[in-house]
C-alpha cells in the first residue's frame, strides 16, 4: 500500500506542497475580527455561535447585539423564519440556550414558548445547559469509529479528568460525544467550539488541550 502523501496537521485544508499558514488556509487573515453588530446584513445570520468568550449572565439582544438581531430579521420573510439564527445569537452571547433565553426569543419573534422549546431541543447544536469555555465534541460515527474515535474520546476524558458532559473544575473544557461532524474523509474528527480538528489520534490530545490553554490554537 502506498504511503499517504500528507497528514492534515489538525485544521481544515490540505496544504499540499504549498507553504501556507493556518490563517491563510482558513482565511482568518482576510476576514479579521467580525463586528459584534453583524456588519453587512447579508452576513449577520451566519456567524459562528459557539465561541470561547461569552457571559452566561449577559442581557440578551442589547446594544450591538440588538442591531444584529434587527439585521437578521431583515433577511427573512417573517419572524418565525429567523428562529434558528436568533437562537444561535443567544448562544453566542451566553454560551447556552436556557429556558429563560428561549422565552425571550419567543417574545421577540412573537412565537409561543412551547414552539421555541420544541425547536431548540430538537437540535443538539444548541446547548441547553452551561458548558466550558471550549466545548470538545468527538465524532464517534462510522468512519471515525473505525479509525479509533472511542480511543480519542477516552483520551480527552482522561486528560481532562471528566466524564462525558462534565466540565473541568477550571471551567475551560466540556467533552461530549458527537453523532456525526460530516468530516468522514478525515477521521477522527473533533469539533472544538466552531473549529474542526481532523485526523486526531489519542497522542494528539495533550497537544491540542495545551494549545487551547495557551491560546495558541485560536479562540473561534
Amino acid at each position: 500500500m502506498s504511503e499517504i502523501p500528507f497528514k492534515n496537521p489538525g485544521w481544515a485544508g490540505n496544504t499540499g506542497e504549498f507553504d501556507l499558514t493556518e490563517e491563510q488556509v482558513r482565511g482568518d487573515d482576510l476576514v479579521g475580527k467580525r463586528p459584534v453588530d453583524g456588519g453587512h446584513p447579508s452576513g449577520a445570520a451566519s456567524y459562528p455561535y459557539m465561541v470561547a468568550d461569552r457571559n452566561p449572565d449577559a442581557t440578551l439582544f442589547e446594544g450591538p447585539y440588538r442591531e444584529r438581531f434587527e439585521k437578521i430579521l431583515s433577511r427573512y420573510p417573517d419572524k418565525q423564519a429567523a428562529l434558528l439564527p436568533t437562537l444561535g445569537l443567544a448562544q453566542e452571547i451566553r454560551g447556552h440556550v436556557s429556558p429563560e433565553s428561549m422565552d425571550r426569543v419567543a417574545e421577540l419573534l412573537e412565537l409561543s414558548p412551547a414552539y421555541v422549546r420544541g425547536v431548540a431541543t430538537f437540535y443538539t447544536m444548541y446547548n441547553k445547559q452551561a458548558v466550558g469555555r471550549h466545548l470538545i465534541q468527538v465524532c464517534t460515527n462510522v468512519s471515525c469509529n473505525l479509525c479509533g474515535a472511542d480511543e480519542v474520546l477516552e483520551a480527552f476524558l482522561r486528560y481532562n479528568d471528566v466524564e462525558p458532559g462534565e466540565t473541568t473544575e477550571d471551567g475551560n473544557f466540556t467533552v461530549i460525544e458527537a453523532e456525526c461532524l460530516a468530516a468522514c474523509g478525515f477521521p477522527t474528527c473533533v469539533q472544538i467550539n466552531s473549529r474542526y480538528y481532523e485526523n486526531v489520534t489519542p497522542t494528539d490530545v495533550p497537544g491540542i488541550i495545551e494549545a487551547l490553554r495557551s491560546g495558541k490554537a485560536g479562540e473561534r
